[in-house]
């Protein structure tokens, strides 16, 4: 038995924690009235494997691999090794100028893993950035310059997809379609063009997931055919719009979207931020339809979700449409930490455990697991929909168990399945009324259990009153 007087000591460390948490911290994606009230903070003192623990030593499964970016566990020693060992040695210099081995050795492991499509000149180049919205700023930035150093000044348009995302910042908002995210931003936005999503829960009655990507398809023809000669590129999140639900579509729509992209002379840059690195299956969702994108960005889980790192992979023939006398030619776009050190051996870490460990057959063992306890939910009076791509779950919930009655968004059902879940020990973050399973690579079978457990609980008290 424990000692009582250590467990209240433990217990008023972390309320002191919450105490000085909100008297200095903003939190991030939050109205920060709900804390501590109806959306009480949870301070983390450790991570261990799958699972994180509080400074009041509860334990919760980190059910959304913390944002999405951690593959191999917390506190993954080799990855903790590889940082301590480069930061005895070198921990950032200018990369302006100069260069370093962890850098360098990333970029050529990570050329090599690329996807590659037969006939197509493969990707050759890497440029880094410190987090996901860099990186796509970088890749939008990259292809409009492109066409301004060919002379084409007209092409100054994106298309995006209805639903995705992309980041936060100026750039990355701009072509971005979750109101929640973009409205009140509206204004300092440049115009992109949005072409119908893909997503296979807009199937109408009796279409299968490719006739609704290739219905979708035929939406981006025509924007691209309306505004021929003003696209610079089409920007997509390839099998799963994540932040918007984790609405999944058919590989089908990427090969057309390709197609559709060569015959206009378009760049397609595949955001595989959240669903690169293993999580769809495959090491990057774009192989699956055998696509290889003329930019690829890639972060979160390139580090093993250790430390902000991203990088844009592209080809030579961009790279080559940069090189000039003139620097207003050059691409100036730059950040302090560009090629981190810390952060490129912590990648460098990540991948070596990608090709020591079997991980994506591991993940593909996973995902059946994972299939076999999401499928009883499809009963459930109040799931309209059980998805996967990959080691990726998601349960729609309606009012009626159907697609045409959404709860009232007033009845919070997605915060209160999120305060059910903390309360059973499981970490979930519902996107609005959606739950989804993104847990880390190294997540067993009894975890899994426990995670269906909690979260049947968790709709069950959510819904019963909404």
């Amino acid at each position: 038995m424990q000692d009582k007087t250590h467990d209240a000591m433990i217990i008023t460390d972390a309320d002191a924690w919450r105490s000085r948490d909100l008297a200095v911290l903003w939190h991030p994606c939050t109205q920060m009235r709900e804390h501590p009230d109806t959306l009480p903070l949870l301070p983390i003192e450790r991570g261990e494997g799958a699972w994180l623990v509080g400074y009041d030593g509860r334990r919760y499964l980190d059910a959304i691999s913390s944002w999405w970016t951690n593959l191999f566990g917390h506190a993954e020693p080799r990855i903790a090794a590889a940082i301590a060992r480069q930061a005895s040695t070198l921990e950032h210099v200018i990369l302006a100028g100069c260069s370093h081995a962890p850098a360098v050795e990333l970029a050529e492991r990570l050329l090599a893993i690329a996807p590659r499509e037969a006939g197509r000149e493969p990707l050759a180049k890497v440029f880094y950035a410190d987090n996901g919205s860099a990186g796509v700023e970088v890749a939008l930035k990259m292809a409009f310059h492109w066409f301004r150093n060919r002379g084409e000044m007209q092409r100054t348009k994106f298309i995006a997809l209805e639903n995705g995302y992309h980041g936060e910042t100026i750039g990355a908002l701009a072509v971005g379609d979750i109101p929640l995210y973009r409205r009140v931003y509206a204004p300092l936005l440049a115009e992109a063009l949005f072409a119908p999503s893909p997503d296979s829960y807009l199937c109408e009655p009796g279409e299968s997931p490719a006739q609704r990507a290739s219905r979708a398809a035929a939406g981006l023809r025509e924007l691209l055919e309306r505004h021929a000669g003003e696209i610079c590129a089409l920007i997509l999140e390839p099998l799963v719009q994540c932040a918007g639900g984790m609405r999944m579509h058919d590989p089908s729509y990427l090969r057309l979207a390709r197609e559709l992209c060569d015959a206009h002379g378009v760049f397609l840059i595949a955001d595989e931020i959240a669903v690169g690195f293993g999580r769809t299956g495959t090491l990057f969702a774009s192989e699956q339809a055998g696509v290889q994108p003329d930019l690829l960005c890639l972060s979160k889980g390139l580090t093993g979700g250790s430390l902000p790192l991203a990088a844009v992979l592209t080809t030579q023939r961009i790279y080559d449409g940069f090189l000039d006398d003139s620097r207003d030619r050059a691409f100036l776009h730059s950040h302090s930490y560009t090629g981190n050190p810390l952060a490129c051996a912590a990648a460098l870490a990540a991948q070596g455990i990608f090709e020591s460990d079997g991980v994506i057959e591991r993940n593909r063992n996973t995902a059946a697991v994972m299939r076999e306890l999401a499928q009883p939910f499809a009963e459930h009076a109040h799931v309209a929909d059980v998805r996967q791509t990959g080691m990726i779950v998601a349960f729609e919930l309606t009012k009626n168990g159907d697609k045409r009655t959404p709860f009232d968004p007033a009845a919070r059902v997605g915060l209160h399945a999120y305060r059910s879940a903390v309360a059973n020990g499981v970490l979930l973050r519902p996107l609005g009324d959606i739950l989804y399973w993104m847990p880390p690579y190294c997540v067993d079978h009894a975890a899994l259990r426990q995670l269906a457990q909690v979260t049947r609980i968790a709709i069950d008290e959510a819904t019963a009153c909404a």
